[in-house]
């Protein structure tokens, strides 16, 4: 591929999403197949107490969360699927039940009704949003995509009348010269504003491992960090290739008696398969959200996908909450 190609002869992949577990998230499938997602919450249920955002549970009867821009009569329905790069969009959507009528009423997950994760297929421009409502069951957010490209939008929800959390998922496109941004080699730490976060573990294929992210700031620990969402950190980890998506919440939380508010935020998932995957770690320190991101390998990557050539000037996507 030529460094900078047309987006409309981009090859888009497949996206298949998962949702977050109590502590534990896993999906399985070989990389670029079908996949499936398992729940370890109590009882194997998909609520949302101390587990993550999303839903879709892989089973015989259904497919995986995100996989589909409709599942169990429910519909993701952007009215524009076309944004202009750099430009600030009202962007607005609905979720059409199986009347085709935007739904209205929806069972909150970790305060919020609905969540909207995006990236770009080549894993920059992440961002987590919480829309807001502008009535008649019209969902409205303020976004800007820095950067021509195709992105991935899921929204994690659990409409009135749907027996389980869903996860739907649709492609919106920039038109422009595209230059897909080769993945950043892994790095043990990441900083953002000031503070520094480091990782501890990895993600081993078909095993559950233990993943711990600690923040500083200026060298020294933070203790203090401040419930966001309902948890002291939230973590997505989306693989490269079809952006299989891994949204899993630490263990415990605030208020529990048991948690500490920092420096450490620990986590439990499971990769499906060998391969290079981007970890987005949200956590809330001083009244505002940042975000840190890592790579992470799990298992023999193939030569390509294991660095990066720097790119002078390179700014990804600013992540906006």
């Amino acid at each position: 591929m030529n460094s900078a190609t047309r987006v409309g002869a981009y090859a888009v992949g497949l996206a298949v999403v998962f949702g977050g577990a109590a502590g534990l998230g896993k999906i399985v499938g070989p990389v670029g197949g079908t996949a499936q997602m398992a729940s370890h919450e109590n009882g194997g249920a998909g609520g949302h107490g101390a587990g993550g955002h999303g839903g879709g549970q892989g089973t015989a009867s259904h497919a995986p969360g995100g996989l589909q821009v409709s599942e169990d009569g429910f519909t993701l329905t952007p009215q524009r699927t076309v944004l202009t790069a750099g430009e600030k969009t009202d962007f607005r959507f609905t979720i059409n039940g199986p009347d085709g009528r935007p739904v209205t009423g929806f069972k909150p997950l970790h305060g919020k009704r609905l969540h909207l994760i995006v990236a770009r297929r080549d894993l920059s421009g992440f961002q987590h949003l919480h829309p807001t409502e502008a009535g008649g069951g019209v969902w409205t957010v303020p976004i800007k995509l820095a950067k021509p490209g195709v992105y991935r939008f899921f929204t994690d929800i659990q409409p009135d009348g749907a027996k389980r959390q869903l996860t739907l998922g649709t492609d919106v496109f920039v038109p422009g010269d595209l230059k897909p941004a080769p993945l950043p080699a892994p790095e043990q730490v990441a900083k953002v504003d000031g503070y520094e976060v480091r990782l501890t573990g990895g993600l081993t294929p078909g095993k559950s491992t233990e993943l711990t992210l600690s923040v500083s700031k200026g060298g020294r620990p933070v203790t203090d960090l401040e419930p966001y969402l309902e948890a002291y950190g939230h973590l997505v980890a989306l693989r490269q290739g079809d952006l299989a998506y891994l949204h899993v919440h630490p263990d415990g939380e605030p208020g529990d008696g048991e948690t500490e508010p920092g420096p450490g935020i620990t986590f439990f998932a499971e990769a499906p398969s060998s391969g290079a995957y981007r970890l987005y770690l949200d956590f809330k320190h001083d009244g505002e959200v940042r975000t840190a991101e890592f790579t992470v390998h799990a298992g023999n990557v193939p030569v390509q996908e294991q660095g990066r050539d720097p790119e002078p000037g390179h700014d990804d996507q600013p992540h906006t909450h």
